[in-house]
């Protein structure tokens, strides 16, 4: 014969542990979550943050120093050549992918009376933009090419080794 359990009995179960798990579960899930999304969300902001700091590192002054102030001579003084065109050597480096653009570069900074030290490839060939570097104490030569080339992009080496340069004492990576 059947008989029907008592009340008392028929109404334990273990509702209690499985809430605790499935909070748990659920906190550890949101946790998970969190972290991921912040994770994306911190390289998104580091990728925007290191755009913004190549723009103002490449961004011109735009700030002068009041004519005849020891300022305005020092400005004057680091812009200035201080060897002739014939006397500059020139490294020519292809930074944009294209065949044989490196070698018509070299052409225009010859027929400007610099020396040519070797043309060759850039170490990336995605340069949106060209540019001029120079080694210390050449930046009067490296602004003095990039205005003969129409360059906006100057400035000091920046991923290159001195002994890259062989002889050179300028650098023009040609963009896109």
């Amino acid at each position: 014969m059947d008989h029907p359990l008592a009340t008392s009995d028929a109404l334990v179960r273990p509702w209690r542990t499985a809430a605790y798990v499935a909070g748990a579960i659920a906190a550890i899930e949101l946790l998970l979550l969190l972290v991921i999304g912040g994770g994306a969300l911190v390289h998104s902001l580091s990728e925007r943050l290191q755009l913004e700091a190549r723009k103002t590192v490449a961004a011109p002054a735009k700030t002068q120093a009041p004519q005849g102030t020891p300022a305005a001579r020092k400005l004057a003084s680091v812009a200035t050549a201080k060897r002739a065109r014939s006397k500059t050597t020139v490294l020519v480096l292809n930074g944009n992918g294209q065949t044989g653009a490196a070698a018509a570069a070299a052409s225009r900074v010859r027929e400007r009376g610099y020396r040519i030290g070797r043309v060759g490839n850039a170490p990336r060939s995605d340069f949106a933009r060209s540019l001029v570097m120079y080694r210390p104490g050449f930046a009067g030569e490296g602004h003095r090419l990039a205005r003969d080339l129409r360059v906006k992009l100057v400035g000091p080496l920046d991923g290159m080794r001195l002994r890259d340069l062989g002889r050179a004492q300028v650098v023009f990576i040609l963009g896109r």
